[in-house]
């Protein structure tokens, strides 16, 4: 089998990683920076490095872009354009519908693992990143059911969890539980620097602040492929916060007990 990665980061460079270990595919890379192609072949994460998109994808029968999302819709069409007929392509971006909408054909699938970290880069990349993460499929209107169902037949083989999803569902859900945290992350950070940047820190701030600060190009693109959803979600995060501040502007200890134990109950249906 043969996979090409279009992007050997963090999370390119695991699925080349995976792919190799685990499926015992040949994987092919191509990536804007020369020098990750190098790092990327002497981590184990790609058997050759590419001179172009074409030269990676040409005799794929899958191909995974790991790129920032608003170049998505541009590398994916590219990706498209030179890859076989008979393969399939799917995306790692952590937004959906731009590039679902983008691409009208039966080959693409679009594709979100909830795997990774703080940090980022190849010398990150692990085979086993994706053990036991939920991984959003996201088919488009042209995307063919046996699409899917070979790019989840992959994933699964990486050691992941497959589920499902339409592209709108999945930017809504993304907004509540990953790109409105990394928020409230930046916004307690900003906080504290303007009350005292000196002061030591709890594990409460060092838990609730572990994304803060990363990677601003990434980042900031994905906020705004999804400020839509994302706005909507401040908003209903403010009026939360006015709510709690008017209990305390109150003091209103036995509103303050209830929300407490309110939250505590959500926290335990929600999981861990």
């Amino acid at each position: 089998m043969r996979v090409a990665v279009i992007g050997v980061g963090l999370i390119g460079g695991s699925l080349g990683m995976a792919a190799r270990e685990r499926l015992g595919a040949h994987v092919s890379g191509w990536d804007l920076d020369p020098s990750a192609l190098t790092q990327a072949r002497a981590r184990g994460a790609i058997d050759d490095g590419a001179r172009s998109i074409g030269d990676a994808v040409g005799d794929a029968d899958a191909v995974f872009v790991a790129a920032p999302v608003d170049a998505l819709p541009d590398l994916v069409a590219a990706v498209l354009a030179a890859a076989p007929s008979g393969g399939v392509v799917s995306d790692a971006g952590s937004t959906k519908r731009s590039v679902v909408e983008a691409v009208s054909d039966p080959r693409f699938v679009g594709g979100h693992p909830l795997a990774g970290a703080e940090t980022s880069g190849i010398d990150q990349a692990r085979g086993d990143l994706f053990d036991a993460s939920t991984w959003y499929l996201t088919p488009g209107p042209m995307t063919a059911p046996a699409t899917t169902t070979r790019v989840g037949e992959l994933l699964a083989g990486f050691g992941a969890e497959v589920s499902v999803v339409d592209a709108a569902v999945h930017d809504r859900l993304m907004a509540a539980v990953s790109h409105l945290p990394h928020i409230f992350a930046n916004v307690l950070v900003s906080h504290l620097a303007a009350v005292d940047a000196r002061v030591a820190l709890g594990p409460s701030f060092r838990d609730a602040t572990r994304v803060a600060g990363s990677n601003p190009a990434v980042w900031s693109a994905i906020y705004m492929d999804n400020r839509d959803e994302l706005v909507r979600a401040i908003d209903d995060a403010v009026a939360r916060l006015s709510d709690v501040r008017d209990k305390l502007d109150r003091a209103d200890l036995d509103a303050v007990v209830h929300w407490c134990e309110q939250v505590s109950e959500q926290r335990d249906r929600i999981g861990r």
